[in-house]
């Protein structure tokens, strides 16, 4: 019997993937048919990703690391290298928020929110690019977000942060496109995570605060993981073969209006 499943043969490194969309991105690559590379600063978190994979008879392996310093970014590529042999999908996950204005964020919430959201991008994909390279090709996706289209209210790092991540994608699409390097980004809205009850927290509102103002756009709720997710999973997969250079919006029709 043939495997139909979407990313067979295939092997990805996720960022940021020991919780969140990125746990639920690893998990649905997994169950795809994928060996997954689950790379995550929080242990906890990373190793309990790949225990749910296992469990659920996949492959992953787990690799500690602070995507905005190289040489962690580095050692995660080569780690996937050891444990698998190839490197076909990244998904540059990893991610932060400061919810605050220009007046109100510090030069180092600042330094951190764009090391994490765009530096750690540069960085993965330098060392993930001649791989693929190599191999004959690949598919990167890259996080960004409804406010790298958009501004948004007090989160002036982050929306510069997520603006530099989607036309950074374009670049590296144009720049690649000749090794048959597929570069796109995902741009989601509000999604159900701990990020987003953090920033309601910072925001000094209710914890549910900002999953209950989903009901104002049209399909009237915030997103959750698995649909960010199964995004993503397009975008890896051979569906999206002349796909490149593109930013995905899923947000519920959030950038569309409301009524």
């Amino acid at each position: 019997m043939n495997d139909k499943r979407e990313l067979t043969g295939k092997v990805a490194l996720i960022t940021g993937a020991g919780s969140g969309i990125g746990r639920a991105t690893a998990q649905l690559f997994a169950r795809e048919g994928a060996r997954v590379v689950v790379c995550d600063l929080n242990r906890a978190g990373g190793e309990a990703t790949v225990a749910a994979i296992r469990a659920a008879g996949g492959q992953a392996q787990f690799v500690e690391a602070d995507v905005a310093r190289a040489a962690d970014c580095e050692r995660s590529v080569r780690e996937t290298l050891a444990a698998f042999g190839r490197l076909d999908v990244l998904f540059n996950n990893a991610g932060i928020t400061r919810r605050a204005n220009v007046l109100d964020t510090s030069e180092a919430e600042w330094d951190a929110v764009m090391a994490v959201n765009v530096k750690s991008i540069f960085l993965m994909s330098k060392f993930a690019v001649p791989v693929m390279t190599e191999q004959g090709g690949g598919s990167i996706i890259n996080a960004g977000s409804g406010w790298g289209l958009v501004g948004g209210k007090d989160a002036v790092a982050y929306c510069a942060a997520k603006g530099a991540v989607v036309n950074m994608t374009r670049a590296m699409a144009v720049d690649h496109g000749p090794q048959q390097i597929r570069v796109n980004s995902v741009c989601p809205g509000d999604t159900d995570t701990a990020m987003l009850r953090n920033e309601a927290a910072q925001l000094g509102l209710a914890d549910t605060a900002l999953v209950e103002a989903g009901n104002a756009r049209p399909l009237m709720r915030v997103g959750q993981v698995e649909e960010i997710a199964q995004v993503v999973l397009f975008l890896a997969s051979d569906r999206a073969s002349f796909v490149t250079g593109s930013a995905y919006v899923v947000d519920g029709g959030g950038l569309a209006g409301s009524a």
